[in-house]
């Protein structure tokens, strides 16, 4: 692509594609998709996005293809990557200057900096770091700025690598550049304080915007650069500034407006502070410790004490818990009960923890959490009253505690209680009889006081079971407190239904549940949907303990009197409320009333079958209602068993489209579509033409990912099983109608795992399991990896080696997403089955196979303390079998095939410590004195611990 001739062109295709018109849009989105391919695209979209006379959104535009262009074709991997005289052309572009006017395109820019700094620094690009260090330290206001902006997108992005090779060099870059960061850091931050303080609003923002980005890069070095940070002098110091800078910035904040042009900054400068504490403790716990009496006297006392009333902001307050939270719950400052055999680091932390968690301490911690931070606000009750349904949702849970004050503030009170429960049993224990007896319905104050109360007692309800006679305050005063139907008492009993939901798997007897049942009912048909929510949640909870779980059992003759009547009011409800949240807890609910009672349901369960379909049109613009109905109709049809076939009008339709890839919804709906459609068939008493036009979704599934392949799989047994004739004439009608596409059903799944292995997959769980499919194949067929090594280099259009290069590069460069010791193993057999070798592809990579081989020894060596020798702890032998099925309940016929399969895999038969070093004597013997040459490659860190598994061999 010439750049001079194609400028204008692809200027004007991106200012339609700018437009707000669709007939000119969509034409000028295609266009651009067809040139992204094309050399030279890139240099003519950075050429726009640094013209500053150009139009903003045409900028704008242009530098989100280019950042896109770089996940997509960046890589040497990639089908159609750029060439390296282009990548070249554009890094030398990419830093040419840093003064961009416009915020938004310069954090753009300095985040796809950042993207190609993570696949070419510093091999590729060796003078981006140095060109930055000089950048920021210029006088100029705008370059300095947005060189500190690229220099922390640059480190974040550096700092995320987690190969052993990768961290070394991220290591050695931080050595160097630590101690001038750390300068720069405190150079911008007392600039800042010294303007505030002078009354410099215009020169304070500024300084204060520059001591933000340089703390964000000091977070990340200090986390990732070092391996002992606690060790390292600048380190400790730039630590221990910390807590000083924090009381300087928190004062600061005390004496200046909620107005002010620097608050917004300042607030997240400070919780920019905290969450240097909170990585460092979460990543280098060991180097934490002489910063807990610190860290623990600092939040307990903003926290839990008057000195940060009227100054603290709500996410402030939440990191602070957490970094509480964290100290107390972190496992490696627990000593063992021997203590003797505990690292002295361990004794050293807990014993700070002891003297800093006094009685008193702990005393006023726990106060505080249930009588202010348990407290429901005035906001919240006003938003109980006028959107119920929101505040509901609010309270529901999830990850809320990470982000929302009262939820955090409960998760820390659980831990603390737990850890510590012999000190503050008698405290809460103190406060439940002080709210003893019935409350005055006018008192709102004492109502909000033991809702607070119930809420700790449910939560610490594990550590309470044996001070708390449940059942006889059940029978005493809970239920009572259900019965009372005052406006204003409903605060508490939404509590009090939640309450028992937490304590009756712990502590209630079955006699008591016919009350509990009755209670219930009573409580469906209260109005208020806040109520409901928690009613819903605490109904499901206690049904579903009725199920068979250890020595509990589902009383059925205990609940059937109550069943029509609990069906029809659930059904009335799932009719009369409109948000789609209420509704999908309604059908939770249903769905396991259906599961406690099973086949019991049938005579009250065809209201709502024929509801379902109008519901299911209705949802049609809502997929998570629709994957609620899809659950509930899963649990429908195992509760009608051979009865479901007459739903199949409204089920099979159901089933196509939640399963059909070419539908949109299937995004949300084919996990539920596929175990709806498995259930359908387990429950089917015989095939029938539409069950089977069905399957022929079941093609591109199998084309799709490898997530749902289990699922398909067991489809595709049912279908069989059912009706094998009738089923294999719907497999022969595919090969009529698609003869080339038909035969490669399975075969075909191969290269598009293989393409999303070159190209990167991005979600890791999927990338592991193409690194497994991909690991098998390479180890057990090697001819069909060669054959899929040949049809990709004629898609790429490359050579067979550089793919195969391609594919060991990004191997050991995702080696981190694949967390399963067995795929871990069968990729280091697998990469280590390509020597010995004189092919030149393999022998540049040798670095990174033995990294990842190292990596796997790692997971599955077991030492000898007798002997000092290693073992491969997943080898199975077939003496231990026999031992295995002799202690073991007599297997199945499919057990006994189970172990068989288990016996020949390679991840239990070969021994990798073995296996490699067959493979490096072989290589060794190939090579002779150029096999030093190749070792020499290998990072010497590695090199130790790779003899010091295969000592002895």
């Amino acid at each position: 692509m010439d750049l001079n001739s194609a400028s204008s062109i692809v200027l004007h295709v991106l200012t339609q594609a700018s437009s707000q018109d669709s007939a000119v849009l969509k034409p000028a989105e295609d266009q651009l998709k067809q040139w992204e391919t094309q050399p030279g695209f890139y240099s003519v979209l950075l050429n726009i996005f640094t013209n500053h006379s150009l139009d903003l959104n045409v900028r704008w535009l242009a530098v989100l293809y280019f950042k896109n262009g770089i996940d997509r074709y960046w890589r040497r991997v990639a089908p159609h990557a750029l060439s390296e005289e282009e990548k070249a052309t554009l890094r030398a572009g990419l830093i040419t200057n840093f003064n961009e006017p416009v915020n938004q395109i310069a954090t753009q820019i300095a985040v796809l900096i950042g993207k190609v700094a993570r696949l070419d620094c510093p091999k590729q690009w060796p003078e981006l770091i140095p060109t930055l260090i000089e950048s920021v330290k210029v006088q100029d206001d705008l370059r300095q700025h947005r060189a500190l902006l690229t220099f922390y997108h640059v480190t974040k992005t550096l700092s995320s690598k987690t190969l052993a090779a990768d961290r070394k060099l991220f290591q050695d870059l931080t050595s160097e550049i630590y101690s001038f960061t750390c300068y720069l850091w405190n150079h911008h931050t007392d600039t800042f304080l010294q303007q505030i303080c002078s009354g410099g609003e215009p020169g304070a923002v500024h300084s204060l915007e520059r001591s933000l980005l340089t703390l964000k890069v000091l977070r990340k070095l200090t986390v990732h650069g070092f391996t002992e940070p606690h060790l390292n002098v600048d380190v400790t110091g730039f630590l221990q500034a910390v807590f000083v800078r924090l009381r300087q910035f928190v004062d600061c904040c005390r004496n200046v407006g909620v107005e002010h042009a620097c608050r917004e900054r300042l607030e997240k400068m400070i919780i920019l502070f905290t969450k240097v504490l909170l990585d460092l403790l979460d990543r280098r716990p060991i180097s934490f410790i002489p910063l807990i009496q610190k860290s623990l006297e600092f939040a307990v006392s903003y926290v839990f004490t008057e000195a940060g009333d009227g100054i603290v902001f709500e996410r402030f307050i939440v990191h602070c818990m957490n970094l509480i939270k964290k100290i107390v719950k972190n496992d490696f400052y627990k000593p063992s009960k021997n203590i003797e055999e505990s690292k002295p680091e361990t004794i050293n932390a807990h014993q700070i923890k002891l003297s800093f968690f006094t009685y008193q301490t702990l005393t006023e911690i726990c106060r505080r959490l249930v009588t202010h931070y348990f407290l429901l606000s005035d906001e919240e009750l006003t938003l109980w009253e006028e959107d119920p349904e929101g505040f509901a949702i609010e309270e529901s849970g999830g990850d809320s505690w990470k982000y929302s004050l009262r939820p955090c503030s409960e998760v820390l009170f659980i831990d603390i209680f737990r850890e510590y429960s012999q000190d503050l049993t008698p405290v809460l224990l103190s406060m439940v009889d002080i709210i003893k007896g019935p409350t005055c319905v006018d008192d709102l104050n004492a109502l909000r006081i033991k809702e607070t109360v119930y809420n700790a007692v449910g939560l610490a309800a594990y550590e309470l079971f044996e001070c708390i006679d449940f059942d006889e305050w059940f029978k005493s005063q809970l239920l009572g407190e259900l019965q009372v139907g005052h406006d204003r008492y409903k605060l508490l009993r939404r509590r009090v239904i939640w309450l028992i939901g937490q304590w009756v798997s712990i502590q209630f007897k079955p006699d008591l549940r016919p009350l509990l049942y009755e209670a219930i009912l009573s409580l469906l048909q209260d109005p208020d949907l806040v109520m409901l929510h928690c009613l819903f949640f605490s109904f499901a909870f206690v049904l579903n303990l009725f199920l068979p779980i250890d020595d509990l059992e589902f009383r059925t003759e205990q609940f059937l009197p109550y069943l029509e009547s609990t069906f029809n009011l659930l059904f009335q409800l799932l009719q009369q409320v409109t948000g789609c949240d209420t509704k999908m807890q309604i059908l939770a609910v249903v769905s396991c009333v259906i599961e406690a009672v099973n086949m019991q349901i049938r005579p009250f369960v065809g209201c709502l079958v024929q509801y379902l379909p109008v519901l299911w049109k209705q949802s049609e613009e809502h997929n998570m209602l629709r994957c609620a109905i899809l659950s509930t109709l899963v649990h429908i049809v195992k509760g009608l068993g051979g009865n479901s076939e007459n739903l199949y009008p409204f089920l099979l339709p159901v089933i196509q489209l939640s399963t059909d890839v070419s539908q949109p919804p299937h995004v949300y709906l084919l996990e539920d579509g596929l175990e709806l459609w498995l259930v359908t068939l387990e429950n089917c008493p015989s095939v029938t033409p539409q069950l089977l036009r069905v399957f022929q979704n079941m093609s591109a599934l199998l084309g799709l990912s490898s997530e749902n392949l289990l699922f398909c799989f067991k489809i595709i047994n049912a279908y069989i099983f059912l009706a094998s004739s009738d089923f294999l004439q719907v497999v022969e009608n595919v090969l009529m109608v698609s003869p080339d596409n038909g035969p490669q059903m399975f075969q075909a799944l191969l290269l598009p795992v293989f393409r999303g292995v070159l190209e990167g997959e991005r979600y890791p769980v999927v990338m592991s399991t193409y690194l497994g499919i991909i690991g098998r194949v390479l180890l057990q067929n090697a001819s069909c990896f060669s054959s899929l090594l040949i049809q990709m280099s004629q898609e790429c259009n490359c050579q067979p080696d550089q793919i195969l290069g391609n594919v060991i590069e990004m191997w050991v460069d995702r080696m981190d997403n694949i967390t399963q010791p067995e795929r871990r193993k069968i990729s280091a057999l697998a990469l280590l089955s390509l020597l010995p070798t004189e092919n030149s592809v393999i022998k540049d990579k040798f670095c990174g196979i033995i990294n990842i081989c190292v990596e796997s020894l790692h997971d599955v060596m077991t030492e000898d303390p007798e002997t000092s020798t290693y073992k491969d702890c997943m080898l199975i032998s077939h003496i231990e079998e026999l031992q295995v099925i002799e202690n073991e309940e007599p297997p199945t016929e499919q057990d006994k095939q189970k172990r068989m399969l288990a016996l020949k895999d390679p991840v239990h038969a070969v021994s990798l410590q073995q296996f490699a070093y067959e493979k490096l004597k072989a290589q060794q013997e190939l090579l002779g004195e150029g096999f030093c040459s190749l070792m020499e490659t290998v990072d010497t860190e590695i090199v130790k611990q790779l003899q010091e598994f295969l000592r002895g061999l």
